[in-house]
């Protein structure tokens, strides 16, 4: 009887990086123990890690009706946990990229028309299949970067019917998979264009219709709000985290990207999970966070990507105690990347963290940030068996070899997913995702 794929014996990781320790987001000092095993192996049954331990240890009982897998001294990582995306949108804005390129800012073209709104626009006109398909393009794209998890946010529909067609795609992918995702509900994105001069008719709309319609239908876990000035303010942002939080949605928010705002503190007094971006945070906006057991969310990429210098202050939020997330915010116009290895190498050359604090901050601590760390981000018995092997014999190569694709291997509950020898998804038939 030949071994079922979901029993291996992985074997002979140069680095096997567990992850292992305190149940609960890594701070301070903890974020740089990352429980190496050195020669590591990892037994894998029904999806789930059985054991860990030093490959010497692995006898030929343990091996009995396994499928082996040899890392040959390759480095082993828990799959990254990508915790702020918008992966569901039709088009591009390669136009607007350009355009920055020349020197018009990210608020100068949104003020023109275009920024979300665009997206809004080409989003609204492709049907549910359309965007589910250049979807999968995507999912495709992040299991190749080694990610295996990620939240994904709606927010370019932006009617109640498109914002409920962006959730079912979330929806149907998770169902397929074999990428995980967290579906959050970010109808407030925009004001969109057909409630410009009404903007209280659509936060109407978000809250007396939007949020009651999503919670019924079980579409979402989590609703943000792009709290910004001129978009959607703090009382506003309130009110409608408030009907999010009485329909049952867990709170996340993007917080202090474009200005002071005090963003912050209302993320920690509504009890969000998570503040996210976080660009113009001072002290009393950490303090705040730290108080409120808000995991902040840093997003490197969307500020290198608009030319920005003004990253996170992420040093002064470790030093606070802070358990520290990174990811990539996948979207259209700010940051078109779903690379995790990027946002390591951002992280250590643009927010002065290590490459372990970096890894901790997109795994165990990502993990925490979406109410599973429990089940993944760490490589311990009892856990699901998401993993990557990466082609690499140190962990700190993946952010110091900027721009290189290092999976060589990706599973999800303990079945393989990616394969660079065969770059297609691999829980589809071998038929390529991208077309």
């Amino acid at each position: 009887m030949s071994p079922q794929p979901e029993r291996l014996a992985v074997i002979h990781c140069g680095q096997l990086v567990t992850l292992a320790g305190p149940r609960r987001p890594r701070a301070r000092d903890e974020l740089k123990q990352l429980s190496i095993i050195n020669d590591g192996a990892m037994l894998v049954s029904g999806g789930g890690v059985e054991w860990v331990g030093a490959s010497s240890e692995v006898t030929d009982e343990r091996l009995a009706g396994r499928e082996i897998v040899d890392a040959g001294g390759r480095v082993a990582l828990p799959g990254f946990v990508d915790a702020h995306t918008h992966p569901v949108f039709a088009g591009t804005r390669v136009d607007e990229y350009e355009l920055r390129a020349t020197g018009a800012t990210y608020e100068q073209i949104a003020a023109a028309g275009g920024g979300i709104r665009s997206t809004v626009r080409k989003t609204r006109a492709a049907s549910e299949e359309q965007l589910l398909d250049v979807a999968r393009r995507y999912s495709q794209w992040f299991l190749r970067c080694g990610t295996t998890t990620i939240e994904a946010k709606s927010g370019y529909g932006l009617t109640l019917e498109d914002e409920l067609k962006l959730l079912r795609v979330i929806r149907c992918l998770g169902s397929a998979g074999p990428l995980r995702y967290v579906a959050t509900f970010l109808g407030a994105h925009e004001v969109p264009d057909e409630y410009r001069g009404k903007p209280r008719a659509y936060v109407d709309l978000i809250i007396r219709e939007m949020i009651p319609r999503i919670a019924e239908q079980n579409l979402a876990e989590y609703c943000d709000v792009f709290c910004e000035p001129g978009v959607f303010d703090l009382p506003t942002s309130r009110e409608i985290l408030g009907a999010a939080r009485g329909a049952g949605l867990g709170i996340r928010v993007h917080a202090d990207q474009l200005s002071r705002s005090g963003a912050a503190e209302m993320a920690a007094q509504v009890g969000a999970v998570t503040a996210d971006h976080l660009e113009q945070t001072d002290t009393a906006g950490i303090a705040a966070l730290a108080k409120g057991n808000v995991q902040p969310v840093l997003l490197p990429a969307s500020v290198y990507t608009l030319g920005s210098k003004r990253f996170a202050p992420a040093r002064a939020m470790i030093e606070a105690g802070l358990g520290v997330v990174l990811a990539t915010d996948f979207n259209p116009g700010s940051s078109p990347s779903p690379s995790i290895p990027l946002i390591l190498s951002l992280a250590s050359t643009q927010l002065q963290m290590s490459p372990a604090e970096a890894i901790t901050a997109t795994t165990i601590n990502a993990a925490y940030s979406l109410r599973r760390g429990a089940t993944i981000g760490s490589l311990e018995p009892g856990k699901r068996a998401d993993f990557v092997i990466h082609d690499c014999r140190d962990f700190r190569e993946i952010a110091y070899f900027a721009g290189i694709e290092s999976p060589w291997r990706v599973y999800i509950d303990g079945k393989l997913a990616f394969d660079r020898a065969r770059p297609t998804n691999c829980l589809d038939g071998g038929n390529p995702l991208a077309h």
